[in-house]
């Protein structure tokens, strides 16, 4: 009886055992999706118009979607002048380490930008990515706070980045929105660079690499680009754009199970996209951002802080006491101006101010308007003034006929005199702490040169402003500081109307 039953309890053992394997299988696939949940976005390029979201605004890990937001400032940076695509780049320890996907870089090797930003852009390469915020902004730490400043000044509202090439960290977080937002500036914004994200192969340097995003651009007819990401905690991620004649749609999928689910799902969102988007769509342009980068200055005590405010401080002179004459003493005349020795200075003035305010008027269109003038004496209203003053022991200066500066000198003879005001610039610690760079120079001459023509070529909006050359490990930065959010904006945009570079810099 004992021989019946024991296989019986062996074979109860068994199933309970296997029972309870499939009844914690299922827990294990529902932790794995709760790692990495589904997001997606479907939007006209074109308009910016949403043609189709789920989940869209959770704050999910990116993975190496990251990097779209590296190689922006990047390009961002040439632009501005920053650094240069040939400017040889050291790659630190801390670069060299990343884990991969990876370049190969070695501590202490030089490399030129516009290889690590093809690695970056095609192999995904994390020690790229890292080299390319270092040598933008010194550190990995530094260049994340510099890669937030731009995620807000493009709208990004549900992203926080931490380090440069989007292995999982803690905090570090966005979303299908502003993923598809980022990739939208991306192709409006440089144009010129988007090409690197549609090569299936490309020389980085040191050698060859692949695309990782090579078999969706191999198998969907219009795909140009533009992103993948993988890490455990974020899935497969992937933001896609393609483009059929006047169309062009960007989808994108965050927390796929593969890289073979999510081409797929792609594909799937890329043709609803192509189905619902209109044939012929007008092409608006994002806005472009007003970037803020922190900038600082040097103060009296040698440290470095935030630029300040500038305040004007009225401090006229209220009265001016002469001293008397002594008794007996005959009083000498004053003598206002000395026509002999003053002559060869007053034209060479002359010359110059008419000069400058003619070439302002002629590139700018922008003469200053002022009020009306109190009526102008006639000559010899004038002729008869000096011959009183000069009766009355008052030597005045007979006006010149001719020039800008010598009307303006005659009309000072004839106005009644206003009273003195003395205006002091104090820096302060807020307020008024933004400013504009106009660009970055191999010298502190060039920089300072470019500053002087820049104030005298727009004086309404730099009126006040400071100028100030930072040096740099790749140059010398042209800055005006001390202004308004307002006056900084408007003055940045009328320069760039010039062709001129400009961006903005102000607080934190």
């Amino acid at each position: 009886m004992e021989r019946q039953n024991k296989p019986t309890r062996w074979r109860a053992l068994v199933f309970y055992f296997l029972c309870a394997i499939f009844a914690l299988a299922p827990g294990f696939g529902l932790r794995g999706a709760a790692a990495a949940p589904y997001a997606a976005m479907v939007m006209d390029a074109r308009t910016g118009e949403v043609l189709h979201s789920r989940n869209a605004d959770a704050r999910l890990h990116p993975a190496s979607l990251t990097k779209m937001m590296t190689l922006y400032i990047a390009f961002e940076a040439v632009k501005n002048g920053e650094i240069t695509l040939d400017t040889p780049v050291r790659i630190s320890r801390n670069a060299a380490a990343e884990p991969p996907s990876k370049l190969g870089l070695a501590a202490g090797q030089k490399i030129k930008l516009r290889y690590l930003i093809r690695a970056a852009a095609v192999k995904s390469a994390n020690d790229a990515a890292t080299a390319i915020g270092e040598a933008l902004e010194g550190s990995e730490a530094a260049f994340a706070r510099r890669m937030n400043r731009t995620a807000k000044a493009l709208g990004m509202t549900r992203t926080t980045f931490k380090n440069a090439h989007g292995l999982t960290e803690s905090g570090h977080l966005s979303s299908a929105r502003d993923m598809t937002l980022l990739g939208r500036h991306l192709l409006f914004d440089y144009p010129e660079y988007y090409n690197l994200f549609s090569r299936t192969q490309t020389d980085a340097g040191i050698k060859q690499v692949n695309n990782t995003n090579r078999r969706l651009l191999s198998n969907y007819r219009g795909a140009d680009g533009i992103k993948t990401g993988y890490t455990r905690a974020a899935g497969f991620n992937l933001v896609a754009s393609a483009v059929r004649g006047n169309e062009r749609i960007i989808a994108t999928v965050f927390g796929g199970r593969s890289s073979a689910s999510r081409n797929a799902k792609v594909a799937e969102l890329l043709d609803l996209g192509f189905k619902r988007a209109p044939s012929n769509a007008p092409n608006r342009a994002p806005d472009a951002p007003v970037y803020a980068a922190v900038k600082t200055i040097e103060q009296a005590d040698g440290k470095m802080r935030a630029a300040g405010k500038v305040i004007r401080l009225n401090t006229a002179v209220s009265r001016s006491l002469r001293p008397q004459a002594r008794p007996g003493s005959v009083a000498a005349p004053v003598l206002v101006a000395s026509a002999g020795a003053a002559a060869p200075m007053t034209d060479s003035m002359a010359d110059t101010i008419d000069a400058v305010v003619a070439e302002v008027a002629q590139k700018a269109s922008l003469m200053p308007q002022t009020k009306p003038a109190a009526p102008r004496s006639a000559p010899e209203e004038v002729m008869d003034a000096s011959a009183a003053s000069a009766a009355n022991g008052v030597l005045v200066p007979v006006a010149r006929p001719v020039g800008l500066f010598n009307r303006m000198l005659t009309e000072e003879t004839t106005m009644a005199p206003e009273m003195p005001r003395v205006v002091t610039r104090v820096s302060t610690s807020g307020g008024r702490h933004w400013g504009i760079n106009i660009g970055r120079y191999k010298s502190h001459n060039a920089a300072e040169r470019v500053l002087l023509q820049t104030a005298l070529k727009e004086t309404d909006t730099l009126d006040g402003a400071l100028r100030k050359v930072v040096r740099k490990p790749t140059g010398f930065d042209a800055n005006f500081l001390g202004m308004e959010r307002e006056m900084a904006d408007l003055a940045c945009r009328r320069l760039q109307a010039r062709n001129q570079t400009c961006f903005m810099i102000g607080p934190s």
